[in-house]
């Protein structure tokens, strides 16, 4: 019996797992084998990113040992920029490689790495300097997972078949979800307290586990040995990149509203500092934000999805405009909501938020795979993620902000670069004439 096959005591979680190619798959070992590791890997890491997230745990982890609320703002933008400023270059490196996974576990287990030192900084340095610890080790962390997330698009391709593909990413992101939503039950019902850091570290010592253990199941997937090809000169592919921005009108105009956009997806630390600030809210709000996170996204991709299918620029427009609403929201519950009912309150605001980020994700992606040219869609996309990074380096500058004045006119300030997206999105040609032909 090779090892190679699915597991048979199991054959019932196969089928429900493969689905419709669960028939092909059972036919080719190898594949059904890359299948099974590669959605167990997907469990651990969506799980992962979220008991160890930027956008709600760290924010939140940095409050309860008093690190400056400015610090947590800038944990967004850091792993934006982290996980977007590298892939330029390193998918042209990556081709020079015979087994890409590697890169992947590589990267997989520095990310392991780097949440274990988060948890040591806020046990033993200073509150100030354990902040600026997690932000730059969290900067590190977005490094190894943009180079990561280069290598999965060149792995997934070559050792799970197009039929398959697909369900499997949609069983990654599934059962990590629920996960997830269960982690944000336990903090809602089961832990009580504003300032309890225990559980926090647990979180996101648990998160440092379950990387370790999904670069380990990636390490096991039968990738093929490649034939090395010649790495690409990412000074060149730079140079190219800004040629189309230059000559192409629906390329830019797509850059500007994505750059504006970009506050929408580097938003929730602020909001968890603002609720924080004006609902008192505890640990066990945390857990109630973060199943309105969750639900936020499982309930509203279906949606987004079919909506970007008759046009992606206008789930962008939408998207902007729950920004809009979301920030507005925030600014007026102290005023509006008694004190005793304001988290309840909030969890809606990150409902909405949720559904904003989630939209602003799925459009920008569809727009750009719709409307960049077949042969030249690489080059759009790695560019459009290099450029989204450096805006997102200038998104830091919220950090500032909330330091200089208040949480609130950070709030406003995001509300206004949300109103500028909507503009921005509306300017945008449709997707098929992004980039004319003639």
């Amino acid at each position: 019996m090779t090892t190679d096959t699915p597991a048979p005591a199991a054959p019932k979680l196969f089928h429900l797992l493969a689905g419709d190619a669960a028939a092909d798959l059972a036919s080719q070992p190898r594949a059904a084998r890359a299948y099974l590791l590669n959605v167990a890997n997907g469990a651990c890491t969506k799980l992962a990113e979220k008991l160890a997230g930027p956008d709600l745990v760290l924010p939140w982890l940095l409050g309860a040992i008093g690190a400056p609320s400015g610090i947590a703002a800038m944990l967004m933008p850091a792993k934006q920029a982290g996980s977007l400023l590298p892939q330029l270059m390193i998918s042209g490196w990556i081709r020079t490689c015979a087994r890409r996974k590697w890169v992947w576990v590589a990267a997989g287990a520095f990310q392991a790495l780097c949440l274990l030192a988060m948890v040591a900084a806020a046990l033993w340095l200073p509150a100030s300097l354990a902040g600026w610890s997690i932000v730059g080790l969290l900067l590190a962390f977005s490094i190894a997972s943009g180079c990561g997330s280069v290598s999965f698009q060149d792995v997934t391709p070559k050792t799970v078949p197009s039929g398959a593909r697909g369900r499997m990413l949609a069983n990654r992101s599934a059962i990590g979800g629920a996960f997830a939503l269960a982690t944000g039950v336990w903090l809602s019902t089961g832990v009580k307290g504003t300032d309890a850091v225990a559980p926090l570290l647990i979180l996101v010592g648990a998160a440092a586990i379950l990387w370790a253990a999904a670069a380990l199941l990636f390490s096991g997937i039968p990738e093929e040995r490649s034939e090395p090809g010649e790495g690409r000169d990412p000074l060149e592919e730079i140079r190219r990149g800004l040629v189309l921005m230059r000559e192409v009108k629906g390329f830019r105009r797509f850059l500007a509203a994505r750059s504006a956009l970009l506050s929408i997806e580097v938003a929730t630390p602020i909001f968890v500092l603002f609720a924080q600030q004006h609902a008192g809210a505890t640990l066990d709000d945390l857990g109630f934000y973060m199943v309105a996170t969750g639900l936020a996204a499982v309930l509203s991709s279906p949606f987004w999805g079919a909506f970007s299918d008759d046009s992606a620029r206008k789930v962008m427009t939408v998207s902007a405009l729950l920004g809009v609403v979301a920030a507005a929201s925030a600014l007026a519950l102290p005023a509006l909501v008694p004190e005793d009912l304001r988290h309840w309150a909030f969890a809606g605001v990150f409902l909405v938020l949720g559904v904003a980020v989630a939209g602003v994700r799925l459009g920008r992606k569809t727009y750009l795979a719709d409307g960049a040219p077949e042969d030249e869609r690489p080059l759009y996309v790695a560019f459009s993620n290099t450029a989204a990074g450096i805006v997102a380096i200038g998104f830091m500058g919220l950090g500032v902000v909330a330091e200089a004045t208040s949480v609130s006119t950070t709030v406003i300030v995001l509300g206004g670069f949300s109103a500028l997206g909507f503009v921005l999105s509306r300017a945008m040609p449709k997707a098929s004439r992004m980039a004319p032909s003639d």
